[in-house]
């Protein structure tokens, strides 16, 4: 795949990342704490924290890219949304089973193909000079 294209796949991941997070946590933020408790058996509480979180995650896939303001803050907010996918996940085959975990699952595969490819590029180069372990045979 050219480097263009490339580009503009990443940002269509990130774009539509973005849109899933922001109405998934914006419908958190709004529905009033008893609506949330009787939704899931997490504590609404934390569910109105997740939903903060997804917020930002999605304002932090897009924004540093669009206003060129640090950039690097793109991968940790995809990575942060990474751990709170993986949560979803967990708590999805705990509550409805294997099969229903597979929208989450896909979301956060999604969300670590742009962490990983929006990566500073010095991490990248810390990364590939990193030792490298082998086990003893």
């Amino acid at each position: 795949m050219s480097t263009r294209k490339s580009r503009i796949a990443l940002w269509s991941v990130q774009g539509i990342l973005a849109a899933l997070f922001l109405f998934a946590g914006g419908m958190k933020l709004a529905l009033p704490l008893a609506a949330l408790s009787r939704v899931s058996p997490l504590p609404a509480v934390f569910l109105k924290f997740i939903g903060a979180c997804e917020v930002l995650g999605a304002l932090g896939l897009v924004l540093p890219g669009l206003l060129r303001v640090r950039v690097g803050l793109t991968a940790l907010a995809a990575a942060g949304l990474v751990v709170i996918m993986a949560g979803a996940v967990v708590v999805t085959v705990a509550t409805q089973g294997v099969p229903a975990a597979g929208v989450p699952l896909l979301v956060g595969v999604l969300a670590s193909v742009v962490a990983i490819r929006r990566r500073p590029a010095r991490a990248a180069s810390l990364l590939a000079r990193a030792p490298r372990f082998e086990l003893a045979q």
